[in-house]
């Protein structure tokens, strides 16, 4: 059977970070906001955004529209801010040219998650598809990351199947737990104590790639 890869959206293959960052400054502006505010708001968005979210927003800042007209427009304006390295889309060609089969795995609001990607063309490179939203199950809960590997076909025991993300809990030990190997995207970031090591560490999404490229590569941190 063929390989199969699992990967995490944001902060690995997509940078939620600069594009949260981006859609702040925007809605600043569009609000009347001062730099504090936008601050505020990033930090409140900073794990998940969800119309809950954007109720506490409205009422902070005694905004006029409706919280389900700002989270629309958060749905919508986001796709428009997404960052996606070229890189990380020329991988996963790559890997489809090699023969692997590819699943997303992403916490968060469908809506939300499907703009960014369908705006990217990740959407396009990829064999399925599973959000936390749609499936009723969240990372690092194996559920959703079963339902991912069904979702690509299903993988045979003991067979090339990987979790590729950037969140020790959500995305390597909820893989580990759902018989993936796994790589963890590391950035500046220290791995922390008392969790089991992840199969490999990559600086970046553009070096995990080349090491499933390779094939089994030899253990390697970076």
């Amino acid at each position: 059977m063929q390989p199969l890869v699992l990967f995490d959206l944001d902060n690995t293959l997509v940078d939620r970070r600069l594009t949260l960052a981006r859609w702040a400054a925007t809605f600043r502006a569009h609000c009347g906001l001062g730099l504090e505010d936008e601050g505020w708001v990033i930090e409140q968005l900073s794990e998940r955004a969800s119309p809950a979210h954007f109720e506490g927003i409205r009422t902070r800042f005694g905004l006029a529209e409706s919280a389900e007209t700002l989270w629309e427009g958060y749905c919508a304006d986001i796709a428009a801010a997404v960052v996606c390295p070229a890189e990380a889309l020329v991988g996963l060609e790559r890997l489809r040219a090699l023969g692997w089969r590819i699943g997303i795995v992403t916490n968060g609001a469908a809506g939300v998650q499907w703009a960014k990607l369908r705006s990217t063309g990740i959407a396009d490179r990829v064999d399925a598809v599973c959000i936390s939203e749609e499936v009723g199950a969240r990372k690092p809960e194996p559920a959703v990351f079963l339902e991912a590997i069904w979702r690509c076909g299903g993988h045979d025991k003991g067979g090339e199947a990987w979790m590729v993300g950037d969140n020790p809990v959500k995305d390597i030990e909820g893989g580990r737990t759902a018989g993936l190997r796994t790589i963890w995207i590391s950035g500046d970031v220290t791995w922390p104590q008392g969790l089991p090591e992840p199969d490999h560490h990559a600086p970046d999404v553009r070096v995990a790639i080349e090491l499933l490229a390779a094939g089994e590569p030899e253990r390697k941190q970076a």
